[in-house]
């Protein structure tokens, strides 16, 4: 039990429960003007925090009393799992993900293959009882998916889902061709944090280009007929964001303009990995050609994470979003 108790200390200092406590009263003390509650999004975003916060200091306190009485089996179910939130220490960890997924070279099957993939992510968020919204979404012409981007929202979503970022590989036997012949797709998943406007990395509204243009696809004839879809460039870097899944054109701007500062952060943040690691070896950045995991279907069932080495036979399981033993080998490995 003196084990335990070292344990719980280290952890609800790491934790910080106390910055947290306050952090919960100053949202509620937010939440008690009616000014609060006039923009509903950003309102539903901190009651939203307000309740994993509480959550969270409710669990920690739930560990202490199992231990005060020496509730050992309880305690240690408890630590397991509160314990995991310690391989989190980035600035972004705690807060919510913009995922991207792109299909690879393929046609069909490719598409096809990313659809799969953004259903395997929607049912791993809906298991950690997350929400998302698609920010941009280009369909194939015949089955699947160009690309999507979706925002995640939930309390860690960042911390578990950026080592997800890199290139993913299946191998079946076709669908869409009538000899059934075996397949390999490619997708690239990317993943960035919202850092919204507490972020270090400023932009210049002088190194902004907007333009604006009429949705090609979703939200009926109102959309079409205005120009409510954006297409924005940081005229330094290169980069180039569209936003387009909103009716208005004001939210797409806002869309837009947190898919920038998030692939700014990530430039940035590659630079700086880059340097930290000359002198431990080769870095790579989680682009087309690193591929992180295989999903086989055909001649045998096996997922695989390249970088861990962890797999498993249950290929239907992951595809149906059963994703946390791959994501907490890699953040095992981080730790």
């Amino acid at each position: 039990m003196e084990e335990i108790k070292e344990r719980v200390n280290k952890l609800s200092q790491k934790l910080n429960i106390e910055e947290k406590n306050k952090k919960i009263r100053e949202i509620e003390a937010q939440a008690s003007k009616p000014s609060f509650w006039q923009d509903q999004r950003l309102a539903s975003s901190k009651m939203k925090e307000l309740s994993n916060l509480q959550k969270e200091v409710n669990e920690v306190k739930e560990l202490k009393d199992a231990v005060e009485v020496k509730d050992f089996d309880k305690a240690e179910k408890l630590l397991e799992k509160l314990e995991k939130l310690l391989y989190f220490s980035g600035p972004y960890d705690l807060g919510n993900a913009i995922v991207s997924i792109h299909s690879g070279q393929g046609g069909v099957e490719a598409m096809d293959w990313a659809q799969m993939l953004y259903r395997m992510y929607t049912r791993y968020f809906e298991k950690k009882g997350w929400t998302h919204q698609v920010i941009e979404e280009t369909l194939g012409e015949e089955a699947g998916l160009k690309s999507i981007i979706v925002e995640v929202l939930g309390s860690y979503s960042y911390g578990f889902l950026k080592k997800e970022a890199g290139v993913h590989r299946l191998v079946r036997l076709s669908p869409f061709n009538a000899d059934h012949l075996r397949q390999t797709s490619f997708a690239l998943v990317e993943v960035m944090p919202d850092v919204g406007d507490e972020s270090e990395t400023k932009i210049k509204e002088d190194d902004l280009e907007w333009e604006f243009y009429r949705a090609s696809s979703h939200g009926g004839q109102n959309v079409q007929k205005v120009s409510s879809a954006v297409r924005l460039k940081h005229k330094p870097t290169g980069i180039v964001v569209t936003a387009q899944q909103e009716r208005y054109q004001g939210q797409n701007r806002e869309n837009a303009l947190k898919l920038l500062k998030g692939k700014l952060w990530a430039k940035q943040e590659e630079e700086r990995l880059k340097e930290e690691q000359k002198l431990k070896g080769e870095f790579k950045t989680p682009g087309w050609g690193n591929q992180i995991r295989s999903y086989v279907l055909h001649p045998y069932k096996m997922v695989k994470d390249l970088r861990t080495e962890y797999e498993t036979s249950d290929a239907e399981k992951v595809l149906d979003g059963d994703l946390d033993a791959f994501i907490e080998e890699e953040l095992r490995k981080l730790a």
